[in-house]
């Protein structure tokens, strides 16, 4: 269960509904819960799994998980680390800010965040803290601190250069600023990395493009995508169109 990817930002509906696809993922999860045998992991992903159930009860009992997992952990981080970092439990914060955040409650979800990025880093956790840099990334972008984001991108990139969500908010970052040709940079590195795949990340690299004067690239991108996602909105009309019109003499 990895909240980076399973839109952790993005609300069920009205009655509380998930995806079809959500369901058939928990569904196995749950079945594959049974297989854990560490106690303290095994509460940890059932408290994911809540969580990527997008309702709001369920989200409540997550949270209830995540303390008593850190309330029962406690003992053993008595000691800080000799370089003075809060000694913390990176999942659990990650996945109440997760919580957190998909409730609507910012502001503790951030300041669960600030905890993971003030964390002394061990590659044992590293995909729980790429995760938690990636949402405090995603909350300081949402209110304009661009600096503060991209401190945190770097932290990410740093640790993993193939990390394309990194890239892709880089290039939003960008993109905001209209630094047009650095946005496209970034937004390359995310494209290559899923494969030339991702149709929403063509769209805002050929856009990019389209800004930065490389019209040549905004079609071809363009063209990828289409051949793949023949009705992608919004992307022959507002990119390939223009670029075109723009290489006639």
């Amino acid at each position: 269960i990895n909240a980076e990817y399973m839109g952790v930002w993005e609300e069920a509906d009205e009655k509380g509904d998930v995806g079809e696809n959500v369901k058939k993922n928990l569904e196995t999860a749950e079945s594959l819960l049974k297989d854990v045998v560490n106690p303290q992991r095994k509460q940890l992903l059932e408290a994911y799994a809540l969580i990527a159930s997008k309702k709001k009860d369920n989200m409540e009992k997550a949270l209830t998980k995540f303390y008593e997992i850190m309330t029962n952990d406690r003992p053993q981080q008595s000691s800080a680390p000799a370089n003075g970092a809060e000694k913390v439990n990176v999942p659990c914060l990650v996945g109440m800010a997760t919580a957190l955040q998909m409730m609507k409650q910012t502001p503790k979800a951030r300041n669960h965040l600030k905890r993971v990025a003030k964390a002394h880093y061990n590659q044992e956790e590293a995909d729980d803290f790429e995760r938690g840099w990636l949402l405090l990334a995603d909350i300081y972008i949402s209110g304009g601190k661009f600096d503060l984001a991209q401190d945190l991108l770097k932290k990410a990139l740093q640790a993993n250069k193939s990390c394309g969500r990194a890239w892709e908010f880089m290039g939003l970052i960008y993109e905001k600023e209209q630094s047009y040709r650095d946005a496209a940079d970034c937004y390359e590195n995310a494209w290559r990395l899923v494969n030339e795949s991702d149709p929403g990340i063509g769209y805002k690299l050929s856009f990019n493009y389209l800004k930065a004067k490389r019209y040549v690239n905004a079609i071809d991108v363009c063209q990828k995508v289409l051949s793949v996602h023949t009705t992608y909105p919004k992307i022959r009309k507002d990119i390939l169109e223009k670029a075109r019109s723009l290489l006639r003499p």
